[in-house]
């Protein structure tokens, strides 16, 4: 069940205010982004890595992939105005047609058994992500007046990584590519080409630094899995 992952690590992360690219921040001294990699690094499922990146940071990249001994990274390709078009950017350069999974740089808390299972449900089906129920009451808002409320038991809040099939996604980016179309996720340019995706259940841990206030929860996950929380 081997796969290869695309990371695409080229955003800015404004929303952080770090006035760096986030993933440069760091979590008990160590980047976000190597937190990211170290756990694919040490996935002996894991072939290879592709880091799509902005060129500004490629010097700062290629350096602290040598101090912290990151060997997996088969690529470094230009990111591009979209995370759509850093992935697709990606994608041209990957040399299997197996699994291919895609993460985001800033969730350091995937752990190895989440990605596993959901690399078995994308053997059996192609096409798989992994995400968790949601927990809070969900409502339709229109110029801030609520117009409905959702019944929360068939929604999900959705993580990565993302599983395909390789020629599968290929063909998503490629029709998306053709069709001028942008998506919040792979998930959804595959759904659009109408093949199913199938969801498996994740961690409410896996958590996406956007903001300030996630790194205070990116350090208390730290603290409970140290076992000091």
């Amino acid at each position: 069940m081997a796969y290869q992952v695309i990371i695409p690590a080229a955003g800015q992360g404004k929303r952080m205010g770090a006035g760096k690219n986030k993933l440069l921040l760091e979590l008990n001294n160590i980047p976000v982004l190597i937190h990211t990699l170290k756990v694919f690094e040490e996935d002996e499922l894991c072939e290879g890595i592709i880091l799509a990146i902005h060129p500004q940071d490629e010097e700062e990249f290629i350096l602290l992939l040598k101090k912290h001994n990151v060997k997996k990274v088969l690529d470094l390709v230009p990111g591009g105005k979209e995370r759509q078009d850093s992935i697709y950017n990606a994608l041209k350069t990957v040399k299997t047609e197996g699994i291919i999974l895609v993460h985001d740089a800033a969730r350091p808390f995937i752990q190895k058994d989440q990605i596993h299972r959901l690399l078995d449900t994308a053997q059996k089906t192609d096409a798989a992500i992994i995400g968790v129920p949601a927990k809070d009451t969900m409502k339709t808002v229109r110029d801030n007046v609520v117009k409905a409320t959702v019944e929360r038991s068939s929604l999900w809040v959705v993580q990565t990584p993302q599983a395909f099939r390789f020629s599968l996604l290929y063909r998503a980016y490629e029709q998306a590519a053709k069709d001028g179309f942008v998506g919040t996720d792979d998930s959804s340019l595959v759904e659009r080409i109408s093949h199913p995706v199938t969801m498996v259940e994740g961690d409410y841990d896996n958590l996406k630094l956007t903001t300030q206030e996630d790194l205070f929860f990116a350090q208390a996950i730290l603290q409970k899995r140290q076992g000091s929380f």
